[in-house]
């Protein structure tokens, strides 16, 4: 009979040697099923008894005077003793309890069938020989309605049956043909004969129904698991594994995922599948070896990631799975989940490196450095040795920015920051700091010589001409250097102290090199002039206001202002924001100077349209002053202005300080119904879990995406794209900041920012240049 084994592994037909139980085929857990057919019969033990006590009475009293009562009596006493024996020796081994019977376990069923017909078979022959055909009848009656009894009870084991059924039937043709009964010999022949098919078919049937029982539990099992899996991990196909870790009942979709056919993956190794070449050379990746560890000592794991070589191409995989075992411990393999997450790993990886990374130079963020200079440092006192962190400004960059424009700027900061890069080792770490702000943190500095010479060579470096759009352009660069723990027992501390020192290089012309030592708080003296300068600024009414548009990407009519702070000193002219603002902050002056700006940019804005906005920038030090709430309600107040036309512009520096309050402070901005905007979004650090904290009216999309987007740069395409398909989301609005030439404006449009500001648009410009600006462009929702 030839066994057609179906995809799910179970036969079709059954084998009459496995269905005998003379060998077992296919993956179909034949123990299991022998435990169920002992169970079975077992289902019947007391009634075999029963019938056989009644059965062998009748017998007894039947061959009274016929027999030898001496071995009518040792034949009776065979019979119980054989049966009873039997019953209780199951009864105590509890056999017919097993999750899993070997086919040795079953023999001992065998031969108690065996020895059963025996008896029975022996004691028919006596009569045979002992007494007349008559007398003989009676016995064959009782002979054949055990040969059915054991076709219908107990073919659940056919074998057992078919040994009982043949000697038994056997033994009623020899005794018939041997008193002369041709006739009825052949009758119980064609009797045992009818009852051994009946055994046959009748034990298929059982064990038919059990396999299916067996296949249905299994695919139930199955089910359940990757439903609870996909609910849990979001898996997307199943995959098992036999004792040898190779692959067995393949599915449709992890075939698929392999970009193979089923039958070319069945019986492969599990790992050789995830290798791909590599199974060649042995050289896995780690998360392939921790894998064949978990597979080797039949570990269960949960959400591994490994990575899967595919057609030459590297995907990454989220696999669970536990090791499969049978009722009685024993192990079949393994059978799990699996998922692609390629594409979110890249995502996430993406994203991580836009939090850590600089967008326009591709050099490590602010962020990063301060990471990476906290473990130097932390190195550094571990092994007592030393560190060092210098910062780079660059000389004669804001007059490029300021003639050439923001574009020119940009691309000349990313040659910048490709001179760096080939200057560093592996000892330094190179970073944008933000503007023309660069610092790199030098793991080993113990050698002096070393740093000189690295700081000659940067300036060096970066003193050469440019070629930019076909402008040749000439920088510089002002270094300064700390030596941690030595100027400084913090990062704060050991940044702080580059700076000074950078201060120092600056104020020698530029394109020079100092190293902090504490007669820099000469430095810091001229610095305290200024801030005194700072101080009686207000007094004496040196600040200014310039204002620069925001328009309606759709209409370009005016929707706002940005209020921007200008200092025209009377002992150092004009100063600018970049110098005095973090001066501000420094002396605790940002607090009287914001609530100045804001209320005259309240006032000013009442000459407005009703339907245009004034923006007013707010540091983390006003937000944190417990007066600011109450003056910003005063401003509003007093000029009269409505709260919904009072934009407040937060950066994402605010939230690098926990426990200020500050989170607090935007949320009662918000509740007041005044806007909020949160400037340079994703520029510095990672920018998405502060919209968590706060709902923001405008994210403001930096300059940088906007000029990528319109050189049709993939990345700022796609960054831009995102972050106006989050806003909406939200409910946010979206503001594309340094919009400079109509193919910008253009690009902003199509990507559906909803406003933009920019040099195109108009430069900060004096309260009545903005004014007059209404007659040009009009506000947004007016004709003009």
């Amino acid at each position: 009979m030839k066994e057609i084994v179906a995809q799910s592994g179970l036969p079709r037909e059954i084998p009459l040697s496995v269905l005998l139980g003379l060998s077992d085929r296919g993956t179909v857990d034949w123990g299991r099923i022998r435990a169920l057919q002992l169970e079975g019969i077992q289902q019947h033990s007391l009634l075999k008894i029963i019938a056989t006590v009644v059965c062998g009475l009748l017998v007894v009293q039947q061959g009274l005077g016929d027999i030898n009562p001496v071995l009518l009596g040792l034949w009776f006493v065979g019979l119980l003793g054989t049966y009873i024996y039997t019953g209780f020796l199951f009864r105590k081994q509890s056999s017919w309890r097993r999750k899993t019977i070997s086919r040795r376990d079953m023999w001992l069923n065998h031969f108690s069938s065996l020895a059963g017909g025996s008896l029975w078979a022996a004691i028919f022959l006596m009569f045979a020989f002992s007494s007349t055909p008559a007398t003989m009848i009676p016995i064959w009656s009782i002979l054949i309605c055990l040969m059915v009894g054991a076709a219908m009870l107990f073919s659940a084991i056919p074998l057992s049956s078919i040994l009982f059924i043949s000697v038994a039937s056997a033994s009623s043709v020899f005794g018939w043909y041997y008193v002369g009964s041709v006739q009825i010999a052949t009758a119980s022949a064609a009797i045992g004969t009818l009852l051994i098919a009946a055994c046959l078919m009748s034990g298929r049937s059982f064990i038919d129904r059990r396999i299916a029982e067996a296949s249905l539990n299994e695919k139930s099992e199955v089910v359940s698991l990757l439903l609870k899996e996909f609910e849990d991990t979001g898996a997307d196909w199943l995959w098992q594994t036999d004792t040898s870790r190779r692959m067995s009942h393949v599915s449709p979709r992890f075939a698929h995922a392999l970009g193979m056919k089923s039958d070319e993956i069945e019986g492969k190794p599990f790992l050789q599948l995830m290798a791909g070449q590599a199974w060649e050379t042995g050289k896995f990746p780690t998360a392939l070896h921790t894998l064949a560890e978990k597979l080797k000592h039949r570990d269960s794991f949960s959400n591994m990631l490994v990575p899967v070589q595919i057609a030459g191409e590297t995907r990454w995989w989220e696999l669970s799975a536990s090791p499969k075992l049978d009722d009685s411990g024993i192990f079949h393999g393994f059978r799990g989940v699996g998922s692609d997450v390629t594409e979110q790993r890249e995502s996430a990886d993406k994203i991580s490196h836009m939090a850590r990374f600089d967008t326009l130079t591709g050099l490590p963020n602010r962020l990063q450095l301060n990471e990476t200079l906290g473990k130097a440092m932390e190195t550094a006192d571990k092994w007592n040795r030393r560190c060092g962190f210098m910062m780079i400004d660059l000389d004669r960059f804001k007059s490029v920015n300021d003639t050439l424009g923001h574009p020119v700027g940009d691309r000349l900061l990313a040659r910048v920051s490709e001179r760096l890069r080939s200057i560093m080792t592996s000892n330094e770490l190179c970073g944008r700091l933000g503007g023309d702000e660069f610092a790199i943190v030098i793991k080993d500095a113990g050698d002096p010589e070393y740093m000189e010479a690295l700081a000659n060579k940067i300036i060096e470096t970066l003193s050469r001409p440019y070629e930019v759009d076909q402008h040749t352009l000439y920088i510089g660069a002002s270094i300064g250097t700390a030596i941690g723990p030595r100027d400084g027992r913090t990062v704060e501390m050991l940044m702080r102290s580059a700076d000074l020192a950078l201060y120092r290089s600056k104020d020698e012309g530029g394109g020079a090199h100092n190293q902090y030592e504490p007669t820099l708080h000469v430095h810091a003296e001229e610095r305290r002039v200024m801030e005194i300068a700072l101080r009686k600024a207000l007094d004496n009414k040196e600040f200014s206001l310039n204002y620069q548009p925001v328009v309606c990407a759709d209409s370009g009519g005016v929707v706002g202002f940005e209020a921007l702070l200008r200092w025209h000193s009377a002992d150092f002219g004009f100063v600018s924001p970049a110098k005095f603002i973090p001066l501000a902050e420094d002396a605790r002056l940002i607090v009287p100077i914001g609530e100045w700006v804001m209320r005259t940019a309240c006032i000013e804005a009442m000459n407005w349209p009703t339907t245009v906005k004034v923006a007013v920038n707010a540091s983390a030090d006003q937000l944190t002053d417990p007066g600011f709430l109450p003056m910003v309600l005063s401003a509003l107040q007093e000029s009269g202005l409505p709260a919904q036309r009072l934009e407040i512009e937060v950066t994402e520096s605010i939230f690098l300080r926990e426990g200020t309050g500050a989170i607090e402070v935007l949320d009662q901005i918000i509740a007041l119904g005044i806007n909020l905007s949160l400037d340079d979004f994703g520029t510095g650090y990672s920018s998405l879990g502060y919209l968590r904290k706060t709902r923001f009216t405008t994210i403001k999309v930096d300059r940088s995406f906007v000029q990528g987007a319109a050189k049709k740069v993939p990345e700022s395409l796609a960054i831009i794209r995102a972050v106006v398909a989050m806003a909406d989301s939200l409910g946010m609005s979206t503001t594309a900041e340094g919009a400079e030439t109509e193919a910008e404006v253009k690009m902003i449009q199509q990507l559906g920012c909803r406003k933009i500001q920019g040099y195109y648009f108009g430069r900060p410009m004096q309260p009545a240049d903005a004014r007059e600006l209404f007659n040009t462009f009009g506000a947004a929702g007016q004709a003009v």
